[in-house]
């Protein structure tokens, strides 16, 4: 059974997470008036924070929202409800190291009047959560058998202002994963509306074609993650070339590996889509090595030794 967290940083200091909360007129939970970001922590280290808040940023800027607090109480926040709910542990004891997934959400608040722009909403003051759970990994047999997918009726838009902001708005994802779900599918892949892979419900899509790492760019409607700057940036060292391109369908499928990225989820192979075998729809070696390399940099950079 996950355990349920015991504290959540609440507009600047820590609350009993059982507690309520938010005004039923609260914005966030009337429209979906929101932005978030989710992130990895090890040994009390929040992994790549700089660029989630940059990206969060972004999507404050993108909805006219204020955030509440800059940065550097955050970061704050992040390390006390990290030690609040004994998740910062340094692994020095013997015990394993502290292991946890982070949210930061940001909800316009409560805005005096109707509509989806009342007066006042540019002068709210916006409600900043963050919450700490246990990291769990991917289930095993995703990463044993690798992860299943289908195409999801719904499409991307290319030129959408949103598609790169990552809003509390996520009926969209959820509906396409209820789809997964009732096809007996682990996740869905959206499409652009010209027919091109954008992305998954949670996570980048990749493509292993030889020692090419391809992936769609920004035009295809994706929100680029963490994880997916993180392929760029160690793909050299890795021994492969990372590249942003076009994919279709029959060239995901045709393709010798897939995978999916995500900051919390990390590397996740993608064996089938739509009931077509990817590769020898099992998971592939390139991709788990590139999991494991990924695990091991966040290790690194928990203690200091990498940037």
């Amino acid at each position: 059974m996950a355990r349920v967290p015991g504290f959540i940083w609440l507009d600047g200091a820590l609350a009993p997470a059982g507690a309520p909360h938010l005004p039923v007129s609260d914005r966030g939970f009337q429209l979906g008036d929101g932005i978030f970001e989710t992130l990895r922590a090890r040994r009390g280290v929040a992994i790549e924070l700089d660029a989630h808040l940059a990206r969060l940023h972004q999507s404050a800027d993108a909805l006219a929202l204020r955030l509440p607090f800059g940065d550097e109480a955050i970061a704050e926040g992040i390390v006390g409800l990290l030690a609040a709910e004994s998740l910062d542990a340094d692994g020095r004891d013997g015990a394993p190291p502290g292991d946890a997934a982070l949210r930061i959400t940001v909800s316009r608040g409560t805005v005096a009047g109707r509509g989806l722009l009342p007066a006042g909403y540019a002068e709210a003051t916006g409600r900043l959560v963050i919450e700490a759970w246990p990291y769990a990994p991917p289930a095993p047999r995703l990463l044993a058998e690798g992860a299943r997918a289908i195409t999801s009726t719904i499409r991307h838009a290319r030129r959408s202002p949103l598609a790169g902001v990552k809003t509390t708005s996520r009926a969209e994802h959820v509906y396409a994963r209820l789809e997964a779900l009732r096809a007996g599918a682990d996740e869905a892949l959206f499409l652009t509306a010209d027919g091109e892979v954008s992305e998954s419900t949670i996570a980048n899509v990749w493509a292993v074609v030889g020692a090419r790492l391809l992936t769609p760019s920004a035009g295809a409607a994706i929100l680029a993650g963490t994880t997916r700057a993180w392929l760029f940036a160690h793909a050299a060292e890795l021994g492969f070339a990372a590249e942003e391109r076009p994919l279709v369908v029959e060239a995901l499928v045709g393709a010798g590996e897939a995978f999916l990225s995500s900051s919390v989820a990390g590397i996740v192979p993608l064996v089938a889509l739509d009931g077509h075998p990817i590769g020898s729809g099992q998971p592939g070696q390139r991709s788990l090595a590139l999991r494991e390399a990924r695990e091991r940099w966040i290790d690194d950079v928990s203690l200091g030794r990498a940037g």
